[in-house]
């Protein structure tokens, strides 16, 4: 689904300062020479503070058949980050989403897969709980799982668990913050990359 109503998925160009510089069709965006675009992850806890952990769809080009947090993906042209994190949690997990916040406002990271293909992304990450159950779309989500929170971090750590580059990073940073998910501080919607503080 591209909210502008248009067939084709566009991501959206950054600068190394995070503005826009332009967009770009999602299916031809990643190679061996990725721009710098916007993204987003988002980390599902439930009431015990397990994350809901996802496998990628084995047929998708990027990490396929990897596990992941609960969702990723890319705010379409003029679309705002917390609406893109709501659009796809609904479009990949059929998941609506609570207590949506803000964690990490300025996370960058760059990762090449074993073709040589490159991602390279500013990708603010953000916290929610669930609401509702879950309605899996195929081509994105092979499985899912609920993991204690903890337990993944140590996990990760040992090599006892694969996660894709993003989500390995990712841990580190939100580990920082503190063991209780539910006590991470709000993020500053201020240290966002300019294109997503729309």
């Amino acid at each position: 689904m591209n909210p502008g109503g248009d067939d084709v998925e566009e991501v959206v160009l950054l600068s190394e300062e995070g503005t826009v510089t332009g967009t770009a069709p999602k299916a031809t965006v990643h190679d061996e020479r990725t721009p710098l675009h916007l993204a987003f992850s988002c980390y599902v806890f439930d009431d015990d503070d397990r994350l809901l952990l996802t496998q990628r769809a084995a047929s998708k080009l990027t990490w396929p058949a990897v596990w992941t947090n609960t969702v990723c993906g890319h705010p379409a042209p003029g679309e705002g980050v917390h609406d893109a994190v709501v659009r796809r949690a609904q479009d990949e997990l059929g998941l609506e989403l609570a207590d949506l916040r803000l964690v990490l406002p300025g996370f960058r990271y760059r990762a090449v897969m074993a073709d040589g293909t490159v991602e390279n992304e500013m990708c603010p990450v953000f916290v929610a709980r669930p609401a509702g159950g879950l309605a899996l779309d195929p081509a994105e989500v092979d499985e899912t799982r609920w993991v204690p929170w903890r337990e993944l971090v140590a996990d990760v750590a040992a090599g006892r668990q694969d996660v894709s580059p993003w989500c390995a990073i990712q841990l580190e940073a939100l580990g920082a913050l503190g063991p209780d998910p539910a006590a991470w501080p709000t993020g500053d919607p201020a240290d966002l990359p300019p294109a997503a503080r729309a």
